[in-house]
């Protein structure tokens, strides 16, 4: 008789492990959050101070950053849409024969997801525009699907800090299957917008103004992170000295054409404020008065040194504050 089946030799081959479930990822985060606390805690506490100044300044403060944040993660994308092609696109919707228009269409859609509107948590495929088709093939595998493995990841990371789950998406997106062209600048303004999603003044949290070396994809959990707190830091910083210029200049031109009657210069100065970038058929969209009169008072502003010209040519000019 057979003994007991306890006694009998194993001879069977290993089976396939079962693999670890998508939200083990969590607990590297949590350990490399807890390496670099004292760090993140400074991060957090700049970006509070962006939050606060940006939540007590004008509403064109956070457009001015946005358009500068787009242009910038534009050219870590690949996509390298200069600054004034985005003010000519998002104000116009001018674009040349030269320019890409699916690149213009991308970082039209980051200017807009970094302004205002809701989060990505809220409602993911709202917020990048993707859906499935409605003919999809059964077999086909479907972005709704691959969209709630990842928001999946990313409400179960709750205990997180805002900045760290933000970190965390980005490194993921690709994994998810979120990744198509133009997927890192998805994945970027989505991660933007999460890392700021306990403010009330800073819609977005800067990531690539100044440079995009926090969005370097290499080594474990802990050096990522470290990384993103680096990049953040340093664009941080480097928004609230480009709105420490702008305050100065807005001062400045407020007491210069004091002076002058009407309406266009207050009109201009706002409308310098707000972009970053200016040319005579965007003032004159933008505020509503007529070219003769924005191009007199531009010629003005710039022969008392409130703005330069930056294009350097006779036609299709462009201006920006001078602070």
């Amino acid at each position: 008789m057979p003994g007991p089946l306890d006694e009998e030799p194993d001879d069977l081959p290993p089976g396939p492990r079962a693999e670890p479930p998508d939200t083990a990822v969590i607990d590297d985060w949590a350990k490399a959050e807890g390496v670099h606390a004292a760090r993140l805690a400074k991060v957090a506490g700049r970006l509070g101070a962006l939050d606060d100044r940006l939540l007590r300044g004008p509403e064109g403060w956070r457009h001015r950053l946005a358009l500068i944040e787009a242009a910038d993660l534009s050219w870590f994308a690949g996509d390298r849409v200069s600054s004034d092609r985005l003010a000519l696109w998002v104000s116009m919707r001018l674009s040349s024969v030269q320019d890409n228009p699916e690149a213009l269409a991308r970082v039209g859609w980051a200017v807009r997801r970094l302004t205002n509107g809701p989060g990505p948590i809220i409602d993911f495929s709202a917020f990048l525009d993707r859906r499935d088709p409605e003919n999809i093939e059964d077999v086909a595998e479907r972005f709704e699907d691959r969209a709630g493995g990842w928001l999946d990841v990313i409400t179960a990371a709750a205990e997180l800090h805002p900045i760290t789950r933000a970190c965390m998406g980005f490194h993921l997106w690709s994994l998810a299957g979120l990744g198509q062209h133009g997927d890192r600048m998805e994945a970027a303004v989505t991660a933007a917008r999460i890392a700021a999603s306990e403010g009330r003044g800073a819609v977005f949290a800067p990531l690539a103004i100044g440079g995009a070396v926090g969005l370097r994809a290499a080594g474990e959990s802990r050096e990522r992170l470290a990384r993103w707190l680096d990049g953040m830091e340093s664009a941080i910083l480097s928004a609230m000295r480009h709105l420490d210029d702008i305050e100065r200049w807005s001062a400045r031109v407020a007491s210069v054409t004091a002076p002058l009657s009407g309406r266009t210069p207050p009109a201009l100065c706002h409308t310098l404020t707000e972009w970053p970038l200016v040319s005579a058929p965007m003032a004159e969209a933008l505020t509503g008065f007529s070219r003769a009169a924005v191009q007199r008072n531009l010629a003005w502003m710039q022969t008392h040194g409130l703005i330069r010209e930056v294009t350097g040519q006779g036609r299709f000019r462009m201006w920006r504050a001078m602070p």
